[in-house]
């Protein structure tokens, strides 16, 4: 059963036609998604969380991840100038808004099988349309309880670790054991973060080691399968971020079931959580630091604030969160 008023994701798979497997049409805003379970409840409940003032910023520089794993983006360079001599000004110069620490906006994919996100047309998808575009966050920004699952320390208690190298995937059920280890209980309007260590062990590498990474094109993430997305719509969260290049992992296991439904991917569940759910997803989140303060305090949720550039009709941005205990 759903932790929301909203159809189960398993009854979302008995509406007819495209609407099959989706959210569209079932939230008031038609372009906002999943950020919809955030209410009004939701931001002052996580008011509440606020006891010690100390606040986290979420995101790593722009260019931290240079060279990164995406062969498609290309290294920023910022411009200082002056107009006079008491005058400094500046600007990005081929900045790619989701070279760093990102959230996927609902344009980022569309689904093989069904489209856009709300069945928006694909010549609508262009620069200076509005349709489904990221601004729809940064104009009223996502704000809720943010929980941390903590799954490399999960790991670490039982002298375990993830193989980044290899690119591990990250089973559902080690979600699941971390949430139990940490005896918290997610709720509709949730923000989750998953530590897994991935950003941190990557930026410690030396620039050859992280193009060699790229050459083998193997990321660390939560394997793919129905059940996470059940998990996910099901408890009703707001957003799925992670301390991963791509939250799932590269390159999809050999058994996804998303094999067939989305092609395009190789079978990753972007298509799912992004065009039919309507979910989105934070990337290369700086979860470091918020991880270490948490578990000195066994304290694993915060009030979290994400923002995206006010960019009309983005696919992406960076993500502008920041975590406050």
């Amino acid at each position: 059963m759903s932790a929301h008023e909203l159809p189960s994701r398993a009854e979302l798979h008995d509406r007819p036609g495209l609407l099959r497997g989706t959210s569209w049409e079932l939230f008031a805003d038609p372009w906002r998604g999943t950020p919809s379970f955030a209410d009004e409840q939701s931001v002052v409940a996580a008011a509440g969380l606020v006891q010690l003032g100390e606040v986290f910023g979420l995101d790593y520089p722009i260019d931290a991840f240079r060279p990164g794993m995406s062969t498609a983006t290309k290294p920023v360079e910022h411009i200082v100038y002056g107009n006079h001599p008491a005058h400094r000004g500046d600007y990005l110069d081929g900045y790619y808004l989701e070279s760093s620490t990102q959230i996927d906006g609902l344009r980022h994919r569309r689904a093989d099988d069904a489209g856009f996100y709300g069945g928006t047309a694909d010549e609508l998808i262009a620069p200076g349309t509005e349709e489904i575009g990221i601004q729809v966050w940064a104009d009223r920004p996502i704000v809720s309880r943010g929980v941390l699952v903590d799954i490399a320390g999960l790991l670490a208690r039982r002298e375990e670790t993830l193989d980044h190298e290899a690119g591990q995937p990250i089973p559902y059920d080690y979600i699941d054991q971390a949430l139990t280890a940490q005896a918290i209980e997610l709720r509709a309007g949730d923000v989750v973060m998953l530590h897994t260590g991935w950003c941190e062990w990557f930026l410690g590498l030396t620039a050859e080691q992280k193009l060699a990474q790229q050459a083998l094109g193997r990321a660390t993430g939560i394997a793919q399968s129905e059940e996470v997305l059940d998990w996910a719509w099901d408890t009703g969260l707001a957003l799925l971020a992670a301390d991963t290049f791509a939250v799932e992992c590269l390159p999809p296991v050999p058994d996804s079931p998303f094999l067939r439904s989305a092609p395009s991917d190789r079978g990753m569940m972007h298509q799912e959580f992004l065009a039919k759910l309507g979910m989105p997803l934070g990337e290369l989140w700086r979860l470091g630091p918020l991880a270490r303060r948490m578990d000195a305090l066994q304290r694993w949720e915060a009030f979290v604030s994400v923002k995206p550039l006010n960019v009309i009709g983005a696919t992406g941005s960076p993500a502008n969160a920041v975590a406050i205990i």
